[in-house]
């Protein structure tokens, strides 16, 4: 039901914006994480190919798990019998649910805190909190590359951690959301190109790219239109996404980062690998600062852009999920 859908998305995004994540064992992407773990550790092995396997494994069981326990929790739903109640109980879990695969506050605050370290001069314990949520050595990095994988950070968690979720929801519901979480929580953990996870890691990493092969650039596109709204410049972002987009390793994370360098007229600098934008490197807090605010803007747009379309025109054509 449309409807429905749209209460689910609009009331898990209140949510994040005011409360944020709730502690980790209650943490459903916790969970995910740490069965993941245990399901890796069984996994290793010294012949590649089975390693290989080992990784699809991985990835299905997981998937599996979680839409058998979100079908059994749906059938649970369905079984109340007076709709008004059914319908509130289903968007507040569905709410609570899928706010569990959307991380703006959290984002915020992680980058908020690696900022205030960097205000204390605390270089170090501002150097670890940037490990926290980037895939880098970040043991020598002065202040101006530690605030540049901050900001490189709230770009890509703009995809893997808000529009993402949201765009896979509006085409399966909450399984659509969960296995998306899923193969990114796998995607973090092990689809690094190491002796240790090349094999083990393969597949995870190729879902996670052709997952977000269309969320990244639609995500890049209306974060140009944020940076219109907040008076950023629009035009540079999007020069720079278009010049600048296929610039990193990965296929999709170059897109928003692009974008986001372009609006702040900066430049973001992962060394020894890209660099995105052509303006100044020296970046401050309040390129922090603009870059939460695009970030918590284009997941606004992109509910109403792009998710509310999305699954109207499935309404009208009888999608089962949004039945």
């Amino acid at each position: 039901m449309i409807v429905e859908s749209l209460l689910v998305i609009g009331t898990a995004l209140l949510l994040d914006f005011k409360f944020g994540d709730p502690k980790n064992k209650y943490h459903p992407t916790a969970w995910i994480g740490y069965f993941l773990a245990k399901l890796t550790l069984v996994a290793k092995n010294e012949n590649p190919a089975l390693e290989k396997f080992g990784g699809i494994c991985i990835i299905m069981i997981t998937s599996f798990m979680v839409i058998l326990l979100l079908f059994t929790l749906d059938i649970g739903i369905s079984l109340i019998t007076v709709d008004y109640v059914s319908l509130i109980i289903s968007v507040i879990i569905g709410a609570l649910l899928l706010k569990s695969t959307i991380a703006i506050h959290g984002m915020q605050k992680h980058a908020e805190s690696v900022i205030q370290f960097l205000d204390e001069k605390n270089l170090d314990m501002a150097r670890n909190n940037l490990s926290m949520i980037v895939k880098r050595n970040t043991t020598n990095l002065d202040k101006t590359h530690i605030i540049s994988g901050v900001l490189e950070s709230i770009s890509e968690n703009t995809v893997d951690g808000i529009t993402g979720p949201m765009f896979y929801y509006a085409f399966f519901g909450l399984p659509g959301a969960f296995v998306y979480r899923v193969i990114n929580t796998a995607d973090s953990m092990i689809g690094y190109k190491t002796d240790i996870f090349r094999n083990i890691g393969w597949f995870a990493a190729t879902c996670d790219s052709i997952l977000n092969y269309i969320p990244s650039r639609l995500t890049g596109l209306i974060m140009i239109i944020s940076a219109a709204i907040l008076q950023n410049n629009w035009k540079e972002s999007y020069k720079i996404m278009i010049r600048d987009g296929k610039k990193t390793e990965s296929p999709n994370a170059g897109y928003p980062m692009a974008a986001l360098a372009g609006a702040l007229e900066t430049k973001f600098e992962k060394i020894n690998h890209y660099k995105l934008g052509q303006g100044e490197i020296t970046l401050t807090k309040d390129h922090v600062h603009s870059a939460i605010a695009i970030m918590k803007l284009t997941s606004i747009l992109f509910f109403g852009i792009v998710v509310v379309p999305i699954i109207y025109v499935l309404s009208l054509i009888g999608w089962w999920i949004h039945a």
